[in-house]
């Protein structure tokens, strides 16, 4: 259950274009009809879903502070986390190499409808996101990772899909001449990162914790002591002589 949720969250909550708004250049450049969407964001889901469990590794034998330990006592004190940028990258652009040379070979059409952008998604930074939140979430194993990364490609892939639909339509459409080309395409994201936002309340509703009632013990109270008053005399004959004389005069 909890990996589904986290697949879940990582589509409609976490979309890398919808909620973090990463990928915007391929997601804006590529997007303009369906079929070069669909061959773009398969290319995304195949890369993240392989990238992401491999950088988790890499993070949790190499990268972190002391992660080194396993090689021995006396490598437990190296801390290489400033590779972590450039070992991250290099495994993505081995991966998008391989997803162009696959690409090329079996479907050249869409290799070259796609063009420049299918090597840039080794830069883009949807993939880079992806695997520098991994490593923020602090996941338990490589499954919570691998499960993590299909889901963000296919979130990626989902948004991609959904504005080129859109725009292949909005091409017969009368739009104002001001907002044609990327300002309708700006407006329809913006509405639909509002939509996305819904699932927010869907998926997050039973997160917190039940708070439990605390209870105070709450020490019995001590028995008043009674205290005597006692008056003092020359305070009460005082008093006395006063009215005395207010009576007589």
């Amino acid at each position: 259950m909890e990996l589904l949720q986290l697949f879940l969250k990582s589509i409609f909550i976490d979309n890398m274009v919808f909620a973090t708004f990463l990928g915007m250049c391929s997601y804006l450049a590529v997007s303009k009809k369906v079929s070069t969407a669909v061959g773009l964001g398969a290319a995304v889901i195949f890369v993240m879903f392989v990238t992401v469990p491999v950088n988790y590794l890499l993070d949790q034998y190499l990268l972190r502070p002391g992660a080194l330990a396993w090689l021995g006592e006396e490598y437990a004190e190296y801390d290489l986390s400033f590779l972590t940028f450039i070992l991250f990258i290099a495994t993505i652009a081995t991966m998008v190499q391989l997803v162009e040379m696959i690409v090329e070979k079996f479907a050249p059409a869409l290799y070259n409808s796609l063009g420049i952008f299918l090597p840039l998604i080794a830069v883009n930074c949807a993939i880079l996101g992806g695997s520098l939140f991994m490593q923020q979430k602090e996941f338990a194993n490589i499954t919570e990772a691998t499960v993590y990364g299909v889901g963000s490609g296919i979130g990626w892939f989902l948004a991609i899909l959904a504005i080129g639909a859109i725009r292949e339509k909005i091409r017969y459409s009368n739009v104002p001449p001001a907002f044609r080309g990327l300002g309708i395409t700006f407006i329809l994201t913006g509405l639909m990162a509002i939509g996305f936002m819904s699932f927010g309340g869907m998926l997050t509703g039973g997160d917190e914790a039940p708070k439990k009632e605390v209870v105070e013990n709450i020490a019995p109270a001590q028995e008043e002591i009674p205290v005597e008053v006692v008056p003092d005399s020359t305070v009460v004959e005082t008093v006395k002589d006063s009215l005395t004389e207010i009576a007589q005069n």
